[in-house]
């Protein structure tokens, strides 16, 4: 089992979000082994025993003897209604709780209220570089992503299946199952054109005409990504945050290797020095520098900068008054002709550091940026 590297208070109850098969259960499992009770509602006993009643869990809970320290309540997005008896539990005892889920949207939208803030929220994502250890390997990772079940599999073939079956199951079926969608085809193709559309400045419009839909059912299958947690938006940066959220977005999917099975490209080999490689490598290095700032709670505003005559930043990085420019390259040797170009587009947002990120080992300093390997442009963001 691998180490996660995300530590939660255990001073109060909390949720843990994450995207299905990102290892929720497997570390609430490992991290609780005593004083502790497990309730998992995907089996269908505990779903519909707490569907038709969820006065049921007080009762329940208040039976047991020994009584729990903690008490673990899996897939809580299943029977929403269970926060209310939470939060009356929390109150008037001293039972802590784990809540896991894999949608946020399902939980607000059923008025629940995510505990009044009774409850630290965490969230979990697929594995990162760091909790691979030896067992990272970079094209590997671009190729096939790096949800926890993918290791365990061997060949190609194997991983090419369960990522189409985790496309086909979850984010088609399960998501129109849970009634979180009411045109079902028109989000199918949207989901194709999601993963098209990874990393690019979103013209909602544009993805509006082509799937026959209006802007703002666009804008709601987005919502719904990132509200089930598979997905964030990158704004594009401005001082002024209002501001900044006037203009065209970006959209990343939370895994390398589901972005190209909804695409439909895994059987295609990532070759370097191409644009569909140089395109996943920046994936990756900001779903790695997404991850660590959840995980070591860096509070980093998230954002990318693009000129109207084409000019871009791939990530903006803010934090009070501290701003990092961040350009991603794949290549293992920095074209100084690049790095020239980045800085001089840089210097428009006035930043603390401008960086430029690579698979080029050798660090430099050229027009004042900071050329640095992905591991030590990491390390460095987020020295702690």
């Amino acid at each position: 089992m691998f180490h996660r590297e995300f530590s939660p208070l255990k001073s109060r109850s909390f949720f843990l979000l994450g995207a299905r098969g990102t290892g929720k259960s497997t570390w609430v499992k490992g991290e609780f082994t005593k004083d502790f009770h497990y309730i998992d509602l995907l089996q269908e006993k505990f779903e519909s025993r707490y569907q038709r009643n969820p006065d049921l869990l007080e009762a329940d809970l208040r039976a047991l003897k020994p009584k729990p320290i903690w008490v673990i309540i899996d897939e809580i997005q299943k029977v929403p209604k269970l926060l209310d008896i939470v939060h009356r539990l929390i109150e008037s005892s001293k039972m802590k709780f784990v809540l896991t889920g894999s949608s946020a949207r399902k939980l607000k939208r059923q008025s629940a209220n995510l505990l009044a803030g009774r409850a630290n929220v965490y969230e979990l994502f697929p594995l990162s570089c760091r909790e691979l250890g030896d067992d990272f390997k970079l094209d590997e990772i671009l190729c096939w992503g790096s949800l926890p079940s993918i290791f365990a599999l061997k060949s190609a073939r194997e991983k090419s299946s369960y990522l189409k079956a985790y496309c086909q199951t979850y984010l088609k079926e399960e998501i129109l199952i849970e009634q979180l969608v009411r045109n079902g085809q028109s989000f199918r193709d949207f989901l194709l054109l999601a993963a098209l559309e990874n990393g690019n400045s979103l013209n909602f419009s544009k993805i509006g005409r082509d799937l026959n839909v209006d802007v703002k059912s666009v804008q709601t299958f987005f919502s719904i990504l990132e509200d089930t947690l598979l997905g964030f938006y990158l704004p594009s940066f401005h001082r002024s945050l209002r501001k900044s959220q006037k203009k065209q977005p970006k959209f990343y999917l939370f895994d390398t290797g589901v972005k190209r099975a909804m695409e439909g490209t895994l059987k295609g080999a990532l070759q370097p020095r191409t644009a569909a490689y140089g395109k996943a490598f920046e994936h990756f290095f900001i779903l790695e520098a997404f991850r660590m700032n959840r995980y070591w709670e860096a509070d980093y505003r998230f954002s990318h900068y693009a000129e109207v005559r084409g000019g871009e930043i791939d990530l903006v990085l803010s934090r009070g008054k501290e701003v990092f420019a961040v350009e991603v390259k794949s290549g293992d040797q920095v074209d100084p002709i690049e790095v020239k170009k980045f800085s001089r587009l840089a210097d428009v947002l006035k930043p603390s550091r401008k960086i430029l990120v690579s698979q080029d080992p050798i660090a430099s300093s050229i027009e004042g940026v900071d050329c640095l390997s992905w591991q030590r442009a990491l390390k460095e963001i987020f020295a702690q």
